[in-house]
């Protein structure tokens, strides 16, 4: 599984690691250690145990695992004294010290998304959704206390995630009675509220309608 983190892309299928979509040359064994040190992250990895894992059965001195250390981190633009990805933990191991994350799961097909208000539904686009009393807004709310463009939805068409955001409204967005203040998730079932007009997410899903179907029966 291809693993980001910050410009950097980790694909053990292809065995490249990749800069913003361009191939970064590291040598069979650094990319070895490159892809524990990420499998284990945050945690320390004995030396003794990579080792094991990139020189099975073979007797090496630590300087070949230093210099493949110090390969990773010339590929990463990495420093050893103020670290961004690979840390030293001095006479122990190494750890991955940065941020990162696999890919989302993929979007289930057939899903659908949409934000219910009164008797009136409102189908979710893949990409950005505006709420707003402005009739060109795709959730148009004609109501007092909604600013002509309130609030954004957005749907990632891959991974089917759906997050909400405050466009700068006069009276702000709620998520469950939680202010909006930066870029929020949402549920099936979580209640939003732009100014004072509640609206319904719902998300329907084929594989959790199949196994409540089965629970039914």
């Amino acid at each position: 599984m291809r693993t980001h983190f910050g410009p950097f892309t980790l694909d053990p299928a292809t065995r490249q690691l990749l800069e913003a979509g361009r191939a970064i040359h590291l040598s069979p064994k650094a990319f070895d250690v490159l892809q524990v040190l990420l499998e284990a992250r945050p945690t320390v990895v004995p030396k003794a145990e990579l080792h094991d894992r990139i020189w099975p059965g073979t007797y090496v001195v630590d300087a070949n695992l230093s210099v493949l250390i110090g390969e990773i981190r010339r590929a990463l633009a990495d420093s050893a004294q103020t670290p961004r990805y690979i840390r030293t933990v001095h006479k122990v191991g190494y750890a991955f010290c940065g941020d990162a994350e696999a890919p989302p799961s993929p979007r289930p097909a057939g899903s659908r998304y949409w934000l219910a208000w009164s008797d009136r539904t409102f189908a979710l686009s893949a990409g950005d959704n505006v709420i707003g009393r402005n009739p060109e807004c795709g959730i148009w709310v004609d109501a007092a206390g909604v600013s002509r463009r309130h609030a954004r939805v957005r749907l990632d068409a891959d991974s089917g995630a759906v997050a909400i955001e405050d466009l700068g409204s006069t009276n702000g967005t709620f998520v469950n009675e939680t202010r909006v203040e930066s870029q929020m998730p949402l549920s099936d079932g979580d209640i939003v509220h732009v100014g004072t007009v509640p609206l319904t997410f719902r998300a329907w899903l084929p594989e959790r309608s199949r196994s409540t179907e089965r629970i039914k029966r």
